[in-house]
């Protein structure tokens, strides 16, 4: 039964939404109550989904919730290709052993936030391994190589000279061939696959479908105000412990607690507005930023583990003492910087240089002075004030 309660459909047409493409006609379902395929996709280019993928897979659960079929496709095939419509670089290509190896949880961190039994889980190597260079020739007849230089991020690269491979220009017809082959309805995704979704429109009308509706959402910024990116480092991860979920989100800044509180929790909208009002109105941010924290966490596990989330960061940062309860790592290495980076407390070894220079690591409470120090059995490892490991 399609749930057709006005007040839902407004907020499922406005909330973390930047653009519908085919807005009257979506309405105008929405409200005669037909039941529609609504798509997302997803590429296992990273083993971790991150609070900015969060952003669609909410937007799929409001339609599932209204009743409606989500269709989330694993972009098992499209992944290897790789999707070059958020980078300023050629992504690179990565191996099917690579993408299966991602692919293992998967599944289970869309759980936390779609109900999976309810829906259809697809890969698309299932339908694209399947063309052949006929097929591949007849959907590209449909585009112009005009109309993909176009786009902002492959006109930058190209006025600076740097390398477009054609597979990249191959992308947008097995993401938009997805939507033929799931017959979809609505196709969500972020502002970043604008052209891909409308790929889809077309591809669906050279087959006889209708074209589906396209709803775009905003992107969100991470850790350190760029864009929320496994190649950044800057992600909060479905997966993260509780305890470093909730002090990732309390390093924000200011400026996106509304923001996070829209996109990426589902506090209701006029709880939102007096947050925002409060805070217009002078409120210490930094208490909403806990509520926040804690919504999130909640979201992902449960509300012992927010609750128990929140009462160690105030342990560690009001009363500045160590955490009740810290993770434990058997490093393969013994080093600082390899510990920092097996431990995910920076992205790369020159992340982990940056926070020793900076006197932001320590050992059993004495500050890591050298690159070569090394860690032993019952050791406690921190970085900054809210990272901690115990070595195993």
């Amino acid at each position: 039964m399609v749930n057709m309660d006005q007040q839902k459909i407004n907020e499922l047409l406005t909330r973390g939404v930047d653009e519908i493409i085919g807005r009257e006609e979506l309405e105008k379902k929405l409200k005669s109550g037909e039941k529609l395929r609504v798509k997302l996709g997803i590429d296992p280019t990273s083993p971790n989904l991150h609070l900015g993928r969060s952003i669609p897979l909410l937007k799929l659960r409001d339609f599932q919730e209204l009743g409606h079929k989500i269709v989330f496709i694993v972009g098992d095939f499209t992944g290897v290709i790789g999707d070059t419509s958020d980078k300023d670089a050629e992504r690179p290509m990565l191996s099917r052993k690579t993408v299966k190896e991602n692919l293992k949880n998967y599944k289970a961190q869309v759980a936390k936030l779609i109900d999976v039994k309810k829906a259809e889980v697809v890969f698309n190597s299932k339908w694209l391994a399947k063309l052949d260079y006929n097929d591949v020739g007849e959907h590209a007849d449909r585009f112009s190589l005009a109309e993909f230089i176009a786009r902002e991020n492959i006109r930058r690269r190209l006025d600076a000279g740097a390398r477009i491979s054609l597979r990249e220009v191959l992308y947008p017809l097995m993401q938009g061939y997805d939507s033929v082959a799931v017959r979809a309805d609505v196709e969500i995704g972020g502002t970043d696959q604008r052209f891909n979704m409308l790929a889809g429109r077309t591809l669906q009308e050279h087959f006889g479908q209708s074209p589906q509706v396209i709803v775009m959402n905003p992107l969100i910024e991470g850790t350190d105000g760029r864009k929320m990116s496994a190649s950044w480092g800057n992600t909060i991860n479905f997966n993260d412990e509780p305890s470093d979920m909730f002090g990732k989100v309390m390093t924000i800044t200011d400026d996106l607690i509304i923001k996070y509180f829209t996109y990426l929790t589902r506090v209701s909208m006029a709880e939102v507005r007096e947050v925002e009002s409060a805070l217009s109105g002078g409120e210490n941010p930094r208490d909403y930023k806990l509520k926040l924290a804690y919504e999130i966490v909640k979201l992902y596990y449960m509300a012992k583990d927010a609750d128990k989330a929140q009462a160690n960061f105030v342990k560690v940062f009001s009363k500045k003492e160590k955490p009740e309860e810290m993770k434990e790592l058997s490093p393969k290495a013994a080093d600082i910087i390899s510990v920092l980076v097996e431990a995910g407390f920076v992205a790369s070894n020159s992340d982990a240089r940056r926070a020793i220079n900076e006197g932001g690591v320590k050992i059993n409470d004495k500050k890591v002075e050298s690159f070569d120090a090394q860690v032993k059995s019952g050791d406690i490892v921190q970085k900054g004030k809210r990272f901690f490991v115990k070595i195993k």
